[in-house]
């Protein structure tokens, strides 16, 4: 069904009605007239499309036949982009052909220095949906799901392919699959839709497990503090180190990570943006047409270039592929405490009214400008959760086509002529570099120092320690020797007896690579000293796993003792006392504190885990029903099926999900909007994504898999509910023929 056929209806009702609403449908119409069409415009007439700050000014770096279907990038130290092309991501409305291996990894150079990239090399092709990538030392980390490969680089050609991680990716749907990539300032590898980092050690590649952070790109600031969202959401992040409070897997969620940064979601397109997934919901869209919150935000980026001007330094920019435009961010700390703002009302940093323009990942660059990864395309949701609305807004105007074509944009100040920059691999000036006000540039001469394994520059490095003329210099300096291998206490001590905080708080996240047996007792007495000190306290307190054990249990009861109601310090305490959970709370010496609220709900929450052992059964029994709970169901509800924080409520113990069949095949169909209520609490956007789309018009799906997740899912964990039948889904889809909007829970009720 075409989109006039929905108007057609729309007039229909709206003349019935009186004056304002009969104008509403009228200017709807006359908005569908002007939008029926969407062209392809080249690269360069694309760009004239597009509306940026008058000071600032959108440049092509590349574009097709150069480059097709780009995700990710990464710059190596020549200035070259290596790109990866998802060439095989939805050549139409129902995916045909997406296992095809036709993804490649190409190499962008501009060798005439004019701004513009003129070659490609393939460095790998014959991959299927890749999606990630990373340079260190000599080779590439390439995600190809679901498998993470380290691929040696001879002459821009790939060497020896080595397995680092067969199960990169578990379950999930394209736009649920871990992805980034991100070599962080503390030398571990970070990523998105994921809780697993990675570092190579020598010949040897270290996998643990960290936090769950985002769903589609991160990036880092200069204090090596994490950012990512999810695609309902603006800005999420960390307010401490990376790799430290993760030591709990029962704990749900730890103070301090994933934290609401930027709670603004309201979007400002500049044209009507019918053709997203939901487009037919009211609320969706605003009287014009054009989308109201974010739908697909994704690749949140910490602008570190200094290009573009102080006002712009450190912002947050995301890029919103629905509502063709990028978003704005202010951040600002408060102590350790991170929070941010939209940059403006009701207008947004970029936009374009060409419905095919596609930002799906934002980079820093080494020449210092914002750079724009563009698909460039119709279709951007993939076939697992794409509605017959959207389908008919594909059909009407013919957004499956082109499939070939994808660019490359930098943002850079009016009038500016930008070249590549490269890096000498030269250790002198390497050390130099580390100083250097681009925030990339800073990265990457610490990693190439590290890959390099330039140990003739430790003592220079331990001297650039004590100058405080650079805050950024003396902490890059730092993860350079811990990446090297170098760093000793006495380096820790000299950054603690400084009086800036930041610094102060970089030598604690470093501390684990020097802590020993022998020093262990000595750093613990020197961490007691710092707990009087509130912005330290947390630091402290999530160092706790790594020291000696009388020592530890001696700083956690002092901590106990003055932060008993600090939610940081009290969640920092608990992630250090896995398995201990129960006896802490009986040592506590007042229920009513905050930490013992929170030691109840991990206890609460290993309770509900000791049926889980059900699960193998269960998987026997349903085997189509847990392959569908892993692909679809778990990237938001959680493997365990307790929820994950910003996307979605638990599946466990829900009465939605145990209750009356009708209402969860419903739900499961159609899809669910606004406030839910599990276990007495009531879930709602911003806590969570406020929408859950429906699968039952994917036909991938029959209705006995259905019927067979839906089962799985009333069965596992401690959920206990009568199964569900192919018949149950039949009978709910006759009861509902033609339905395509979402149900409320006040609807189900009924």
């Amino acid at each position: 069904m075409k989109y006039h056929v929905y108007l057609l209806g729309a007039v229909v009702l709206m003349t019935a009605c009186k004056g304002k609403q009969h104008t509403h449908a009228t200017d709807s119409l006359a908005i569908r007239e002007k939008y029926a069409v969407s062209p392809v415009l080249d690269a360069k007439t694309a760009i004239r499309h597009m509306v940026t700050e008058k000071d600032l000014e959108v440049q092509l770096v590349a574009s097709e036949p150069l480059v097709t279907v780009p995700v990710a990038m990464t710059f190596d130290e020549k200035g070259r982009m290596w790109v990866v092309e998802m060439t095989g991501y939805m050549p139409d409305t129902v995916g045909t052909g997406e296992d095809i291996p036709n993804g490649k990894i190409v190499i962008l150079e501009d060798t005439d220095k004019d701004g513009v990239a003129d070659s490609r090399k393939v460095f790998l092709d014959s991959l299927v949906l890749p999606r990630a990538i990373c340079l260190l030392e000599n080779g590439v980390l390439v995600a190809e799901p679901p498998k993470l490969w380290f691929v040696e680089i001879d002459h821009d050609k790939p060497g020896k392919r080595t397995l680092v991680d067969d199960k990169y990716t578990e379950g999930g749907n394209v736009e649920h699959q871990p992805n980034g990539l991100l070599r962080a300032m503390d030398n571990w590898i970070y990523n998105a839709k994921s809780d697993k980092r990675y570092r190579k050690a020598g010949d040897k590649w270290l996998k643990e497990e960290t936090h769950f952070r985002g769903q589609w790109g991160l990036s880092q600031d200069n204090y090596g503090r994490l950012f990512y969202n999810n695609n309902s959401e603006n800005v999420l992040g960390d307010y401490f180190p990376p790799g430290l409070g993760a030591g709990n897997p029962q704990q749900r969620n730890v103070a301090g990570y994933d934290e609401k940064i930027v709670p603004d979601k309201k979007v400002f397109p500049i044209r009507a943006t019918t053709g997203v997934n939901r487009g037919y919901m009211k609320g969706i869209l605003d009287d014009s047409l054009r989308l109201n919150e974010m739908t697909a935000a994704c690749s949140p980026l910490v602008y570190r270039g200094q290009l573009l001007g102080k006002a712009y330094d450190n912002n947050v920019f995301v890029a919103e592929p629905s509502g063709n435009l990028v978003k704005r961010n202010l951040i600002q700390d408060s102590g350790y405490i991170v929070k941010g703002k939209e940059a403006y009302h009701k207008k947004e940093f970029l936009a374009s009214d060409d419905e095919r323009f596609r930002p799906v990942s934002l980079y820093d660059a080494p020449d210092g400008a914002l750079y724009i990864v563009d698909m460039y395309r119709g279709i951007i949701q993939h076939k697992t959760f794409l509605t017959p609305y959207l389908k008919s807004e594909i059909k009407s105007r013919n957004l499956t086509n082109p499939l070939n074509c994808g660019r490359i944009y930098r943002i850079v100040p009016a009038n500016t002529k930008v070249t590549p920059v490269q890096l000498e691999n030269d250790p002198q000036q390497l050390l130099v570099l580390l100083n250097n006000n681009n925030g990339w540039i800073r990265d990457k001469a610490q990693q190439m120092i590290i890959d390099h394994h330039y140990t003739l520059l430790i003592p220079a490095l331990r001297e650039r320690l004590q100058k405080t003329d650079s805050i950024n210099g003396q902490m890059h300096a730092l993860w350079t020797l811990e990446g090297l291998g170098a760093l000793h206490l006495a380096d820790i001590q000299l950054l603690l007896q400084q009086k800036n905080p930041y610094i102060q708080a970089q030598a604690l996240a470093a501390l684990p690579a020097v802590i020993t047996p022998a020093n262990g007792v000595q750093i613990a007495e020197e961490l007691s000293r710092l707990t009087q000190n509130v912005f330290l306290a947390p630091y402290v307190a999530l160092l706790l796993p790594v020291l000696p054990a009388k020592q530890a249990g001696l700083l956690q009861a002092e901590l106990i003792k003055h932060y008993a109601n600090d939610k940081y310090v009290a969640d920092a305490i608990i992630s250090n006392n896995a398995g201990k959970e129960a006896d802490l709370l009986k040592a506590m010496p007042d229920t009513t504190l905050l930490i013992a609220k929170r030691l109840k709900l991990v206890l609460k929450n290993i309770e509900s885990h000791k049926n889980e052992k059900l699960t193998e059964g269960l998987k026997k029994m349903y085997p189509r029903g847990a392959i569908l709970f892993k692909t679809v169901c778990q990237t938001c509800h959680g493997a365990d099926g307790n929820g994950i924080q910003s996307l979605a409520p638990p599946l466990n113990e829900s009465g939605i999900v145990t209750g009356e069949k009708q209402r969860l095949i419903s739900i499961v169909l159609y899809g669910l909007t606004g406030p839910v209520e599990v276990g007495g609490k009531t879930y709602k956007a911003p806590e969570i994504s406020g929408d859950m789309p429906g699968i039952g018009s994917n036909d991938e799906y029959s209705d006995k898999d259905i019927a067979q997740v839906l089962s799985f899912i009333r069965n596992c964990w401690s959920n206990k509910a009568p199964a569900i039948t192919e018949k149950d889904i039949q009978d709910v889809r006759k009861q509902n023929k033609g339905r395509q909007k979402s149900f409320t829970i006040k609807e189900l009720g009924k």
